[in-house]
């Protein structure tokens, strides 16, 4: 009886949103996702050498035209593919900075794919629409509710800025938290 008691106050609880994430900024400071609560995110992880970076432009463009309707895109780098995000943290933000003048959240770089993948994207994956599909590749996107439930997951060719995304994002956007 003891022994039951210990082990159930002693259990794990896996994370209900994503605000009960804590992730490093890209310049290593820590960041509480719980900071984002009641906001719409575009989680994105991302790459510099890859074929999909000019990409970068659009989530800047997406975030800008919707920030002040509660978007707000996190871009968390990624080496998982092919290596195309090579550089340190100070790389890929002077990167981002100088080639797409990026002000969205970007974070310390991360493994987005198992064995291992970050415990945020295990989240993400599990709970999209594709739970048992692997991130694929760079510029996955992840389209999260003010409640900090995932709701849809699109893929890398899927421009942010696409009628698809957008149209998705306004649906969001519109839901009161």
């Amino acid at each position: 009886m003891i022994f039951t008691t210990l082990l159930a106050a002693s259990a794990v609880v896996a994370p209900a949103t994503i605000y009960d994430f804590n992730v490093k900024d890209i310049d290593g400071k820590p960041v509480a996702l719980k900071t984002y609560r009641g906001k719409v995110l575009l989680v994105v992880n991302t790459a510099s050498k890859c074929g999909y970076t000019p990409q970068y432009k659009s989530l800047q463009s997406v975030f800008t035209q919707n920030k002040s309707k509660g978007l707000v895109v996190l871009g968390f780098p990624a080496n998982d593919f092919r290596a195309q995000e090579p550089g340190s943290d100070a790389d890929i933000k002077e990167f981002c900075t100088e080639n797409y003048q990026v002000t969205f959240p970007m974070f310390s770089k991360i493994s987005v794919v198992s064995p291992t993948r970050h415990p945020l994207y295990d989240f993400l994956v599990k709970n999209s629409d594709k739970p048992t599909t692997e991130v694929e590749w760079n510029f996955t996107k992840f389209l999260v509710d003010r409640k900090g439930k995932v709701r849809y997951r699109f893929p890398s060719k899927a421009a942010p800025d696409s009628p698809d995304v957008v149209a998705k994002i306004n649906e969001l956007l519109a839901e009161k938290g």
